[in-house]
Parts: C-alpha cells; structure tokens; sequence
C-alpha cells in the first residue's frame, strides 16, 4: 500500500513532495496582475500582487498536470491505505499555512481572510446576566 499508480506513474510521498515545490515554485513566480489606473493622468499599469499558496490551488495543480486525480484520497487517509503519505502531507499544510499567515501578518494578503482560513479569527466571551427584581409595594 501506500502508492498508487497515476498516469503510469508510481505516487510516492517523496514524488508528492517534489510535486508541492514545483507548485510552491510556479505560484512564486506567477503574480497575479491587477490593472490599474495612476496619476493624475489615470495611466493604466499592471500592479503585481504575491500570489498565496492554497491547499486548493495545490489540489488543482496536481489534478491539471495529470499527476493525482484523487489527492484527497492521500491527504486524508480515511481507510488508511495512504498512511506513508502522512508525514509529507502533514509538512504541505503546514507550509501552506505559514504562507498565509506570514503573508497575512506582513498585509501581502488580506489578513482577515488569513485568519479565516487558518482559524486564527480572535474569539471573546461576552456574559450576560438577567436579574429578576421584584418589589412589593405596601
């Protein structure tokens, strides 16, 4: 257990490792372009923004270059048949993770959405309390 063949060839956590840096790689080097006007003029210019790295663009990446069509099935492990692939799936979010939130914490990415996706969103415990009076008049 814990390969399975895709595309003829054999998934092994350490090929699913390679296939996060060269998703780590292209997302890095791929800016999302934004058009926008500047001056007062209103010239058009492209402004580039970082792209974050996504458990979901991951997911797209591997499914778009033929190489896992069930990635879900590996990250997962519900019936255990993947369980080699745990260690490098577990390293995958945590740095898909620490992108975000560094991004987030630095404002390179919305960092209320940040928060969001990662559970970081501040919690507080508001108490309310009823009391009953009651006053008898004579």
């Amino acid at each position: 257990m814990g390969r399975s063949k895709t595309g003829g060839k054999y998934l092994t956590p350490e090929t699913l490792w390679d296939f996060f840096i060269a998703y780590k790689a292209e997302v890095k080097a791929n800016p999302i372009l934004k058009h926008v006007f500047v001056g007062k003029d209103g010239d058009s210019k492209e402004q580039k923004f970082e792209r974050p790295l996504t458990f979901d663009g991951f997911r797209n990446y591997l499914y778009t270059h033929g190489s896992v069509k069930r990635f879900d099935d590996y990250y997962y492990n519900n019936h255990g048949d993947y369980s080699d692939f745990i260690d490098v799936c577990g390293r995958i979010k945590s740095e898909i993770r620490q992108d975000q939130i560094e991004g987030g914490m630095c404002m390179i990415y919305n960092p209320n959405i940040t928060q969001r996706l990662n559970g970081l969103v501040e919690k507080s415990e508001v108490k309310v309390e009823n009391i009953e009076l009651t006053m008898n008049l004579k």
